[in-house]
């Protein structure tokens, strides 16, 4: 069953919203803090005091970072491809240690205390 949506008020660039989703309100007061952020930094940069301009360019920025993000991760980025990798590496873990010799472990109060082996 789907979280019952919630209304959130929030701040952003100066508005006040009434956010009505389903996530944490925390998490929705950390995006809507980060779109802030992102409007501020813009409107730094940008000639227009026009909050609609600012709030595109903002959203073409956080469009921009996100399909560079998703670029450069490739295949990282799906988490099934770090399941089919985790599973690869237990194979590849097994299969050494089935043909690595068994080395018998030394038993307790043979250590030598202070000593270095090889030295």
């Amino acid at each position: 069953m789907a979280p019952k949506p919630s209304v959130t008020q929030v701040e952003i660039f100066g508005q006040t919203y009434s956010v009505r989703a389903a996530g944490e309100p925390a998490y929705i007061k950390e995006l809507a803090s980060f779109v802030d952020q992102k409007m501020r930094e813009v409107s730094e940069h940008a000639p227009t005091v026009d909050a609609t301009k600012i709030a595109i360019l903002t959203a073409l920025n956080i469009s921009d970072e996100f399909h560079q993000y998703r670029s450069k991760s490739g295949s990282e980025g799906d988490p099934g491809h770090a399941a089919k990798r985790a599973t690869r590496l237990v194979e590849k873990l097994d299969e050494l240690l089935k043909t690595s010799p068994r080395v018998i472990p030394a038993r307790a109060g043979s250590e030598s205390i202070g000593t270095l082996r090889g030295a």
